[in-house]
């Protein structure tokens, strides 16, 4: 799944491509695309168009463009293998080709929903007074906000009787992180994912959040992480953050910090990566 750096560089490029433009038609090409419009593809497709784009917006993974004028906006499901592309309008159709958004300027490019999987769409939904789609209202501001309450996030994890990785997973306490990264700021900071969130201090929580931000930055430098053809941004390019990675997806090669084998461990229907000496696992109490 996509998680933040990945949303924010497809945010950007919307911003750049889309924002101001005014829609022309909209073809729902497949029935899935539209699923979490409960009213259907020709209700969706005539709500949306003649609306004006304002500037995309994001928080954590979900991405949205809100409709100026409206208390309304078109809600992104990414999914596994969704992808929000801007074309030429004389560019061939996609294989997977879901939904395509016309223009009604001379600017010579469309916007279109491709998805392989058909997991993820396109919705319309009402804002709340914060300008969220209400479906999302109970989303996290994800550490890259400005108004991230790092206070409150502290004071939950500290509260939250669970482990360290499940709480960084945790859209409701922060929001973005994903299994990649999660691994990815677990070994930066030396933590098992394993590790109880009651036992650690304001300053270990507080290097730890430090470590997520550093890396979702440096993931966004670069695209984001691609390890296939499905996460792209808006032209179709890859992010090269997967060249960068410390833990995940490097089972049994030398952490790049004491040379030891990594380990990979099953964990809630995913996987973890950590390294067993720099990342020692919690006592099991007697």
């Amino acid at each position: 799944m996509p998680e933040l750096p990945e949303v924010e560089v497809v945010r950007r490029g919307l911003e750049r491509w889309v924002a101001g433009r005014t829609v022309e038609a909209v073809e729902v090409l497949h029935p899935r695309a539209v699923r979490r419009h409960p009213a259907g593809g020709a209700d969706f497709a005539a709500r949306l168009t003649g609306r004006t784009i304002g500037v995309p917006q994001r928080r954590g993974k979900y991405l949205w463009l809100p409709l100026e004028g409206r208390d309304l906006s078109v809600l992104g499901h990414l999914g596994m293998s969704g992808q929000l592309l801007v074309q030429p309008e004389g560019a061939a159709d996609e294989k997977h080709l879901r939904i395509r958004v016309r223009f009604d300027d001379s600017a010579g490019t469309e916007l279109r929903f491709v998805d392989q999987r058909t997991f993820g769409g396109l919705s319309l939904h009402e804002n709340t007074p914060d300008g969220l789609p209400d479906v999302i209202a109970h989303i996290a501001r994800d550490p890259l906000d400005p108004l991230f309450d790092e206070a409150a996030y502290h004071a939950a994890l500290r509260a939250k009787r669970t482990t360290v990785k499940r709480a960084l997973l945790d859209q409701s306490l922060i929001s973005g992180v994903g299994n990649i990264y999660a691994d990815e700021a677990l070994w930066r900071a030396r933590l098992h994912y394993e590790r109880p969130t009651a036992t650690l201090t304001r300053p270990r929580s507080t290097e730890l959040l430090g470590h997520v931000r550093d890396v979702m930055n440096a993931a966004l430098d670069v695209g984001g992480t691609s390890f296939d053809s499905l996460y792209v941004n808006v032209n179709g390019e890859s992010g090269y953050f997967d060249r960068s990675l410390d833990a995940y997806g490097r089972e049994d090669e030398p952490c790049r910090r004491c040379g030891t084998p990594m380990r990979r461990r099953p964990w809630m229907n995913r996987s973890s990566y950590f390294c067993p000496r720099c990342q020692r696992p919690p006592r099991v109490a007697s």
